[in-house]
């Protein structure tokens, strides 16, 4: 097999003579005769042109190809742009032949006008064509690139790849048609599906920032899931009452408690001197058992004793705060034990409670490497101690800020105590042993000066050492002068000094020209509590608490005995101080009317309800009729705490109270003509409130035993302290004399005294 042989160019050739362009010029000639004398031409289609036919023929042929990687950049020169497809219609053939005379006859312009006379040549518009720039290779792609431009090539490809990956990886993400997790249970509510869509470590997060328990327990009922995590997720609880809740019940709620408050006998004064119960050993036994982590423990009006001390010390490795307030049965033995085993106390509080002196020293048995005490107030332990160990405890603990003392203190050691702890910022001082010696004055004011950072004052002392505390008067913001028998005059002379007070405890001893003192120098006064003193008489009226309301206006909580008041005083009260939220009046005398009108005391305490939206607690007394109960039910819709002495008319007021007040928690009665007929007529508020206590009213045992019926999971204690044989054994109609009721999770309690009488 040879090669191909050549074809010849002989038969190539032989076609070129014949081809003839005769026509072609004649429609050129004629085309311009007919531009030249302005005659339009005849429809003739280009089409007719062989060449021209052929060119366009053989121009769609041609590939073009448009990188879409390089940018395209605008030419001067112009471009054709592409003619649209024709519609196949006759009309639109027709119409598309005249077009294509009238544009080579528009490109042709007449030299001459109809008058003959010479016109300018038009300017054609250039328009911009766009051409595609030539897209060069990076030297690392080229034949023989080097080493160094095949690395920076390499480089730009790696780039581009880790880009995807990066978009993929970090760019937003479609939305889920179905949200991972646990199916919900069929008794939730379906709308709670989302919850689903976050862990559990989310909402544990999102908890913690419930203020109080009210909310957290509110959250727990929203559904299972959220029950489980908030029980799961609650470091602090709070119980009001000690038997309204079983103590191995709350551990097992809440398995990972930190800080726990309980308390045990409520705050009335009939039973905070009695034998009524409120123990503490079973609490305490249970938190051993369950909360080994456990960190802070509050105890208040409960008895504890010193084996509960013991086994808190033993238990809780971790401990670092105890307070026991108003709390008995302990000694000093037991605080022993706390000083030797909690090494890592941070506050030892015990407040108003005369502790046993049964173990000498014992302060002594906290270790000498023992540094993180930061609260220290054992005011409550009686007769002298060695102040020598205390002066060495202060002294290796850089970070103590409160130190209440005990009623009786040396004066030089109280100096000596002073100036190892110029950091301290609550100072209680009680009785100062060596009073009158010359000398001690100038030393104690100087012990005083260096407490730059002292805002709380507990003075018990008497009134020849109280102007040493001038010095740092302008700086305190509370000054507790309760337990003191400084009069009036130098009471006024201290109060004058202190400009930045904000709470101040005292006794009546100040009188209404003190209290004018008060409201002429604090104006940032916010709680003010007056008490009773031992004189036969007390001397304060409404002039003091109208001065201070007037001075004051900054004021919130309120405690206030006097002898006489009027309607207008509280209305102006009310008009001074609407941010009050504890408003408690006491009257020595009972059923005292307004004593310049005669009138109930209705008006005034109504207007102080009406006029403090946020009063959250209020004692009344003097002459009320049922019309104040009628405001207060209708107004204080934020009210808790409710003290009734010596008022209403019947059945009625209490009525009133409990239909009306939505958040009452607690309601103390005393001397009022109120039976059992409310109680059972508002039955539901009785299941949501905490405790009722009423003393002298007009209440039968039958009828506590038709409420306790109505309402189970109501406990009906009968307090008799004449030992009148068990409750079975007494008939219907038997006078109570005090009567206690709370809600209770456990039923009957098992440790009530023999004066205790549980109604079933």
């Amino acid at each position: 097999m040879g090669k191909a042989a050549k074809g010849s160019r002989k038969g190539k050739k032989a076609w070129r003579p014949d081809i003839t362009t005769n026509h072609v010029d004649d429609y050129f000639d004629e085309s311009i005769r007919d531009a030249i004398i302005g005659k339009a031409s005849d429809t003739k289609s280009t089409d007719k042109i062989p060449a021209k036919r052929k060119i366009e023929k053989h121009k769609e042929k041609v590939l073009h190809y448009e990188n879409p990687f390089v940018q395209a950049v605008t030419s001067s020169s112009s471009k054709k742009s592409k003619r649209k497809k024709k519609q196949v219609n006759t009309q639109t053939i027709q119409h598309d032949k005249f077009s294509q005379v009238d544009d080579i006859s528009s490109t042709l312009t007449a030299i001459w006008n109809n008058e003959g006379e010479a016109t300018d040549r038009p300017k054609k518009k250039q328009k911009a064509s766009i051409i595609p720039v030539v897209e060069v290779e990076p030297p690392g792609c080229s034949f023989y690139p080097s080493f160094e431009a095949c690395q920076d090539s390499f480089a730009l490809v790696v780039a581009s790849g880790m880009q995807k990956i990066y978009k993929k990886e970090l760019g937003p993400q479609p939305l889920l048609e179905t949200i991972p997790g646990e199916a919900i249970a069929n008794e939730d509510d379906g709308a709670l599906s989302w919850t689903a869509a976050f862990p559990d470590e989310v909402w544990e997060h999102t908890f913690s920032f419930l203020p109080t328990n009210v909310d957290r327990h509110a959250v727990a009922l929203v559904c299972r899931s959220w029950y489980q995590i908030e029980r799961l997720s609650r470091r602090k609880i709070f119980v009001g009452n000690c038997y309204a809740v079983a103590p191995v019940a709350a551990v097992r709620r809440f398995p990972e408690v930190r800080v726990a408050t309980i308390k045990g006998k409520p705050s009335f004064v009939e039973l905070l001197y009695t034998d009524w119960g409120g123990g503490a050993e079973m609490w305490i036994q249970s938190m051993a058992n369950g909360w080994p982590l456990l960190e802070e423990l509050r105890l208040k009006r409960m008895v504890v004793s010193d084996d509960c001390l013991k086994l808190i010390a033993r238990s809780f490795k971790n401990f670092r705060v105890l307070s026991l307030a108003f709390c008995e049965g302990f000694s000093a033995a037991g605080l022993a034990a706390i000083a030797a085993n909690c090494r890592n106390l941070e506050a030892l509080d015990l407040h108003q409670y005369k502790v046993k002196k049964n173990c000498i020293n014992w302060i002594s048995h906290f270790p000498e490497s023992f540094t993180s005490l930061v609260t220290l107030n054992i005011a409550c332990l009686d007769g002298e101690m060695n102040v020598s160990t205390l002066e060495r405890l202060v002294s290796r603990c850089p970070y103590l800020k409160t130190l209440r003392l005990n009623h009786v203190t040396p004066l030089e050691k109280l100096v000596g105590l002073l100036h190892r702890a110029p950091q301290l910022v609550d100072l209680g001082i009680g009785i100062l042993i060596g009073e009158g010696y010359p000398g001690f004055f100038s030393k104690l004011e100087s012990a005083f000066a260096h407490l730059k950072h002292l805002k709380n004052l507990f003075w018990k002392a008497g009134p020849l050492y109280l102007p040493a505390i001038y010095p740092i008067c302008e700086g305190l913001t509370t000054l507790h002068l309760f337990e003191s028998s400084i009069k009036a005059p130098e009471l006024a002379k201290v109060v004058c000094q202190c400009k930045n007070l904000q709470q101040l405890w005292i006794r009546d001893l100040i009188e209404d020209d003190g209290l004018i003192a008060v409201a002429s120098s604090c104006k940032l006064l916010r709680k003010l509590q007056i008490v009773r003193s031992d004189l036969p008489y007390c001397p304060l009226t409404e002039i003091g608490l109208i001065a201070v309301s007037s001075g004051c206006v900054m004021l919130e909580s309120v405690l206030y005995f006097c002898r006489q008041m009027t309607n207008s005083a509280l209305l102006t009260i009310a008009n001074n101080c609407p941010n009050l939220t504890c408003f408690r009046l006491c009257i020595t005398k009972p059923y005292t009317p307004d004593y310049i009108t005669q009138e109930p005391l209705d008006a005034g305490f109504g207007a102080i309800v009406e006029s403090c939206k946020d009063l959250r607690r209020l004692s009344i007394s003097g002459l009320l009729t049922d019309r104040v109960f009628i405001t207060i039910g209708a107004s204080a819709n934020r009210l808790e705490w409710l003290s009734v002495c010596c008022a209403g008319d019947g059945d009625a007021g209490l009525h009133y109270i409990l239909s009306g007040c939505r958040k009452l928690r607690m309601l103390e009665i005393r001397k009022c003509p109120f039976g059992i007929k409310a109680l059972l007529d508002n039955a539901d508020k009785l299941k949501t409130m905490r405790c009722l206590w009423m003393s002298s009213c007009s209440v039968t045992l039958g009828e506590c035993r038709l409420l306790a019926k109505k309402i189970p999971r109501l406990n009906v204690e009968v307090i008799d302290e004449t030992g009148g044989g068990p409750v079975h054994s007494r008939r219907d109609h038997f006078p109570v004399e005090k009567l206690y009721i709370y809600n209770t999770f456990t039923g009957p309690r098992l440790d009530a005294p023999p004066s205790v009488l549980t109604v079933w």
